[in-house]
Formats: C-alpha cells, sequence, structure tokens
C-alpha cells in the first residue's frame, strides 16, 4: 500500500522504537508534523532547537535507545549543530530529521534554503563531520537504502547520531510502505575477547596494591555489578573517570571517588603514592582524568587496558596487557579466573593508611577560605542522602559535584562531557525524564550557563515534567574569572554580570524559588520542596571570589 513519505518517516520513528520527538516545527517539515498529529510519537515543542537536540541526546543516554529531535531548513536545522556535535562526541544515537525547500527550487534562492545549490548553505557540509550518517534525500526510489544506513548508523556497534534532510515536496510524494519491512536491525552481539583473560590475571595475583580505574565504558557495557563484585571480593579499590561516578557507590570502603584536575585529588594520591598496577576499563584517560597527562600517575606500575573499542588501546599510554572485547564479558571471565585460582583478597593496610591521612572531601585548594563552599558541599550531602536511589543528575558545573556528590550505584550522574556546551543540562535533563518519568532529576547550572537555556524551563511546564534546576549564582562566568585571576594578573574582562531577580523569573514561569544562603535555609528547602513532582528553581548563592586553585588552562 502507497503512504506518503512523511507518513514513512513517522512509522520509521515508531518501528526504532522512538515515543517523543523534540523540536519546533516550520512549513518546510510541516507534512510530516501533520503525520506526527495521529501516531504514538509523542512531539514536544521546545523554545529554541539546540535545546531539541539536547533534548534528544538526554533521552538517549538514560534509555540506552534511539532518540529523535526535528527543524525545519535553514536556521532550524543550523541551531541544532551544537547538539548534535555533543551527540557525536558522546556517541548517542540521535536521529534528526530537518525539512528543506522543494528540490525543484534548489539553487533558485528559495526561504531557508540549505542545498548547497546556486550559493545557498551546505547544510550535508554542515552536519558531515559531527554525524554517522546524513543524507539528504531528493529522491525517494533509494529511500529504503538510505533508512537501512540510518538504522545501522543508530544502532550498530559504534553508533551516534543521523541526519536526514528531506525536502518539502519529497515529504509528499508516495512510496511503498512496505519499504519498512525490508529494514533489518543490527544484532549487539558481545564482542568476543581479541587475547585471554589469562595475562591480566596473572598481573592482578603479582599485584600487591592493584587499583581499577573504571570508566564510562564500564556503565555502557552494563559493568558495574561485576567490577563492585570483583572489588569487594578481591579487596581491589575502584578510581573512577568523571563520566564514571557510581561504578562503584562512592563513600563506600573500595571507592576512590573520581580522578581529575577538579576533583578532591584523594584518588590521585592514592595512585600515585600506593597502586602498583592499574587496570583501565573503557576509561580514555583524557585531558580532565589524567590531569594533563601527568607522568607520576603511571610511573613504576603494570598498566593493563580493556576496551571495546581498539582505537582506545594504547591511544595514550602503552599498556602492559590490552584486551579488546565486551568490558562485562571480560570482566566475567576474569572473576571467574581469579576465583578459580583461589586468589586471596589484596592486604588492605595502604588503604587504611590513606585513608586516615585524608581529609574527607578535601579540596583541590581555594582562593578563599574552605567554608566558601561548605553551603555547595552541604546541598551535594543532602541530595545524596535524600535520594540514594534513582535519581538523575545533569551537570554542567562538573567542579562541586566532582568532589562533593557521593554517587551510588543506584543513581546516574551525567557531568558536561561530550563538547562540554554550557547550555546543556536544563534540557538533557527534560529529555531524560521524558523517559525515567519516575526518577527525581536535576539540572545543575552556574548562572551564566542557566541564561543560555533558562528558556526551556517553560517547556517543562509546559509538559508538566517534573525538574529541579540548581543555579550556583555568583554573577560571573567563574572558570573565566578564575583563569584572569591566576594567569593574567588579575586583569578581568567579560566575565563578571548582573543576573535577573531569579525569584521574579520563577513567579513568571510559574516554578516554585528557593534561595539559599544559608545552612538553615537548605535544610528547609530539603524539608519542604516537592522535588520528585514539581519544578523548581533552586538558587544557591557564591562568592564571585571564591574558587577553585586547579589551572584549567595550559
Amino acid at each position: 500500500m502507497n503512504i506518503s513519505v512523511s507518513e514513512l518517516i513517522v512509522r520509521y520513528l515508531e518501528r526504532l522504537g522512538i515515543d517523543h520527538i523534540f523540536g519546533m516545527p516550520g512549513a518546510h517539515v510541516l507534512p510530516i508534523y501533520d503525520r506526527l498529529h495521529d501516531s504514538g510519537v509523542k512531539s514536544v515543542l521546545v523554545k529554541h532547537e539546540q535545546g531539541a537536540a539536547f533534548m534528544a541526546g538526554g533521552y538517549a543516554r538514560v534509555s540506552n535507545r534511539p532518540a529523535a529531535c526535528i527543524a525545519t531548513a535553514g536556521p532550524g536545522a543550523t541551531n541544532l549543530i551544537t547538539g548534535i556535535a555533543n551527540a557525536y562526541a558522546e556517541r548517542l544515537p540521535v536521529l534528526a530529521i530537518t525539512g528543506e525547500t522543494s528540490t525543484y527550487i534548489f539553487g533558485r534562492g528559495g526561504l531557508q534554503e540549505s542545498s548547497g545549490e546556486g550559493g545557498a548553505i551546505d547544510q550535508g557540509a554542515l552536519f558531515a563531520g559531527i554525524t554517522r550518517y546524513h543524507k539528504l534525500v531528493e529522491r525517494t526510489d533509494y529511500l529504503g537504502q538510505v533508512l537501512k544506513q540510518a538504522t545501522h548508523a543508530l544502532l550498530g556497534r559504534d553508533p551516534g547520531p543521523v541526519l536526514l534532510s528531506i525536502p518539502y515536496n519529497v515529504q509528499k510524494e508516495e512510496v511503498d510502505g512496505r519499504v519498512l519491512e525490508q529494514l533489518h536491525f543490527p544484532h549487539k552481539a558481545v564482542i568476543p575477547h581479541t587475547e585471554p583473560v589469562t595475562a591480566l590475571a596473572e598481573l592482578m595475583r603479582a599485584a600487591r596494591n592493584p587499583v581499577i580505574v573504571a570508566g564510562y565504558g564500564c556503565i555502557r557495557a552494563g559493568a558495574r555489578e561485576v567490577v563492585a563484585s570483583l572489588s569487594e571480593a578481591f579487596h581491589i579499590p575502584v578510581a573512577t573517570s568523571l563520566k564514571a561516578k557510581g561504578v562503584v557507590a562512592e563513600g563506600t570502603p573500595l571507592s576512590l571517588g573520581c580522578l581529575g584536575v577538579t576533583s578532591s585529588g584523594d584518588a590521585y594520591r592514592y595512585l600515585v603514592d600506593h597502586a602498583d598496577l592499574l587496570v583501565f576499563l573503557g576509561a580514555g584517560f583524557n585531558e580532565r582524568t589524567s590531569y594533563l597527562w601527568d607522568a607520576k600517575l603511571l610511573a613504576g606500575k603494570k598498566i593493563a587496558q580493556v576496551d571495546r573499542d581498539s582505537a582506545q588501546l594504547g591511544r595514550v599510554f602503552q599498556p602492559d596487557v590490552a584486551i579488546c572485547g565486551d568490558i562485562r564479558a571480560v570482566m566475567e571471565d576474569l572473576f571467574a579466573t581469579l576465583q578459580a585460582d583461589g586468589m586471596p583478597p589484596k592486604p588492605g593496610e595502604r588503604l587504611d593508611d590513606h585513608r586516615a591521612a585524608v581529609t574527607p572531601h578535601a579540596t583541590d585548594g581555594a582562593t578563599g577560605p574552605e567554608e566558601a563552599f561548605q553551603l555547595i558541599r552541604s546541598f551535594f550531602g543532602r541530595l545524596a542522602q535524600r535520594f540514594p536511589r534513582n535519581a538523575l543528575v545533569f551537570d554542567d558545573n562538573i567542579v562541586f559535584a566532582q568532589s562533593y556528590l557521593d554517587v551510588s550505584d543506584r543513581n546516574r550522574y551525567f557531568p558536561n562531557s561530550g563538547i562540554s556546551s554550557l547550555g546543556h543540562a536544563i534540557p538533557a535533563a527534560i529529555g531524560a525524564r521524558c523517559f525515567a518519568k519516575d526518577s527525581p532529576t536535576f539540572a545543575i547550572l552556574g548562572d551564566g550557563g542557566f541564561q543560555m537555556c533558562c528558556m526551556e524551563m517553560m517547556t517543562a511546564v509546559n509538559y508538566g515534567i517534573p525538574l529541579n534546576v540548581v543555579v550556583i549564582n555568583n554573577g560571573t562566568l567563574s572558570l573565566i574569572r578564575k583563569n584572569q585571576f591566576q594567569l593574567y594578573g588579575e586583569r578581568y574582562i567579560d566575565c563578571d554580570f548582573t543576573n535577573p531577580d531569579f525569584g521574579l523569573l520563577a513567579k513568571a514561569f510559574g516554578v516554585a524559588h528557593y534561595r539559599i544562603e544559608t545552612e538553615a535555609e537548605l535544610d528547609a528547602m530539603f524539608e519542604n520542596a516537592d522535588l520528585t513532582g514539581a519544578i523548581n528553581l533552586i538558587e544557591i548563592l557564591l562568592d564571585k571570589h571564591a574558587f577553585p586553585r586547579y589551572l584549567s588552562a595550559r
């Protein structure tokens, strides 16, 4: 039976299991919107297309399923770019659908044309470097093959964003609806190990003070449980990258916490002073995690690396043992091997001595007294205590949560990694909450980043999506001011600003507002606020002259 291309695209979304699509309509994409009207895919109207791409990314991160966003031609499409670039960096399966002018006016100066013809902007070229697959669909005779390519890019071994740009007239043409029956969804088979775990098991047996360095690959592979079990069985401490906070519940005896230039430094000191074997599991050892590739972290140690991506093996350092394979399968094999060998637990005196020497929640240093950060530290402590499970935290700020927020193995923490774009947390959290409907959800931002995306709070209001937006208010772009203090002789320029009255802004949005200046006000907020089913704007005040001492520029 013949159906319109717009109908086919909507059915394709349904075949992918997509139940929400985030975007903003325009004339060149209205045929698809018209077919969404009666479909099982719920459209969410955003305030800016960048927010749509971030929402789709947040949905994909939480659900581990494809997500979708939609925009019209020209500026609608170009506004998606930052969010799609972030999805590309995070390897998120985000399908972006854009409209285009009709093919018969390509190159003639059509309104918002982005076909690349006749001097028009070339939308395909703009997205080429930030998608796994992109296509301007000018005809219907190869549409089935286009959808096959898109599906494999979204769901294959190395997923990522896809762009389908469909001209207005093509959306209205008819095709055989049986095209969708030809789609084959890639099977995600377990990747066999390139090497047996024998050599890794030998390193583990020989080491006196091994440490597991868990990266986000552990979470992607579903390896949290086996890593925690191996750690407990053999008394092996675990440090994580920023994205992997919570692989082993933080605050527990074998968790060293988070590695990274903005962390407390606890994990760094243990690795440098005590470890004789580092086992990297799906950790890229990037600039943040490696302390700008500090050689002291790896000096005098044996190194093992396990990753599903062979390109990661030896990319930054030369491991003594390298295994390409599914991290969970490798760790299950290793655990069984060590149990069968009867390997005893590792001695704990080094870890005990290290714990005794560490001041709880010490920071890497601050220009002002530590008391300046007490309110933020208390907020994160109460957050972890109040929500030990099922919470989602999207964090654009990173600096404070990395040290102060203990993430349990039953919560999810989503730092703004990827391309580290400010204005990410609110829309990403909205997208996530559309999937995880019962999860208390927090978006944490500085006041500068908040003003890049605060309009999306009205998206949450319009659709009744519960959300807690936490704004750290210090009237400055903290990272810029910190660098100008440390590196540029306090020659401040374009970092300070005046904020709106957040209370009046919350009132205009129709959401609850909490201004936190004291511990008592913080206690009252946690006691009285509906942090699960309401939309809240929580403002925490911070002195602009107090900031961490770490160096973030070289």
